[in-house]
């Protein structure tokens, strides 16, 4: 028993001493990787654990932090009402957006790859424009309360409802509307991933598959171009996921903050309640952690499915 040990603790100091001789071997390399370290540390890395920090403590920006344990997580999912609201709501958000946005982003992306250079080109611009321009307005405009609203004047004038609808301030409305604003802003970085990465595939590939027996374009999608794009499709179910569940602009802008019976109350818009509104930075602190730790979960259950397409 006491020879098997000290070979395995010899076998460790191996692997010590041959990690510290890579290491010394490729300083340079670490020399040029350590500026995004340090960023990466300072401002990802750093935020975090510092988020996790004061979510065990009442802060409020002009005293200084007092540990209070767990007490703001016991308050949010026993005694804060609202959050339920918003929790619901997100991953209702999130549940149709985020899958129907990927898969939206990658067809499009798929049927712009046919087209030639310069009308593709033009395709992605129109695509990708409402991602990041402020397209609020359109939809402030189209779903408008009133008679002069696009959609209840449509409806007026043909005899669907005989009075307007208020669809940006009755609860039956909000969310629905909110889901179809996001999905037409949808199409942000992970679209433009999908078309960067359809240009990349090796088209000899495809040649390849026909001589062993492919015979239409869904056996060329499902056998050669889903899994030569798999990092582009991990990455952009990391971005689906993220904007997802970071939906916050959309719902105060449209619905108001805070919006009729919180019906469109999100994690992220509470939490920006009691940050920025309210300065409880403690209880905003744990409402960041909650929603990180979702987000972790979803992002590693989706990418375990990704990894099997094409396997």
């Amino acid at each position: 028993m006491t020879s098997i040990s000290n070979e395995y603790w010899a076998m460790r100091k191996d692997k010590i001493r041959y990690g510290f001789d890579k290491a010394k071997r490729m300083r340079v390399c670490y020399l040029f990787l350590l500026p995004y370290a340090i960023l990466f540390f300072t401002f990802f890395i750093l935020p975090i654990c510092t988020s996790i920090y004061y979510s065990f403590t009442y802060y409020n920006i002009l005293e200084p932090p007092r540990f209070v344990g767990m007490q703001n997580y016991v308050n949010l999912f026993l005694q804060d009402e609202v959050f339920m609201t918003a929790v619901k709501n997100t991953l209702v958000i999130a549940v149709i957006t985020g899958p129907v946005g990927y898969i939206l982003s990658f067809l499009f992306a798929w049927f712009i790859n046919e087209l030639p250079k310069w009308p593709r080109a033009i395709a992605v611009l129109v695509f990708y424009a409402p991602s990041i321009a402020s397209a609020y307005s359109v939809f402030l405009i189209l779903f408008r309360g009133d008679a002069y609203g696009y959609l209840n004047s449509i409806l007026l004038q043909f005899g669907f409802i005989d009075s307007p609808r208020l669809w940006l301030s009755d609860p039956q409305y909000i969310l629905p509307v909110i889901i179809i604003a996001i999905l037409w802003m949808s199409m942000g970085t992970g679209f433009l991933s999908f078309v960067a990465g359809l240009q990349g595939v090796d088209k000899s590939m495809y040649e390849a598959g026909y001589v062993d027996g492919i015979r239409n374009r869904w056996q060329e999608l499902y056998h050669i171009t889903l899994p030569s794009m798999k990092p582009m499709l991990l990455f952009g179910a990391v971005m689906s996921i993220t904007s997802a569940f970071n939906v916050c602009d959309v719902p105060r802008a449209l619905a108001g903050y805070p919006s009729t019976d919180y019906a469109a109350r999100t994690i992220v818009t509470h939490l920006f309640d009691y940050g920025f509104s309210r300065f409880e930075m403690g209880y905003a602190s744990a409402i960041a952690t909650i929603l990180f730790l979702i987000m972790i979960l979803c992002n590693k259950a989706i990418q375990s499915l990704l990894r099997k397409v094409g396997t």
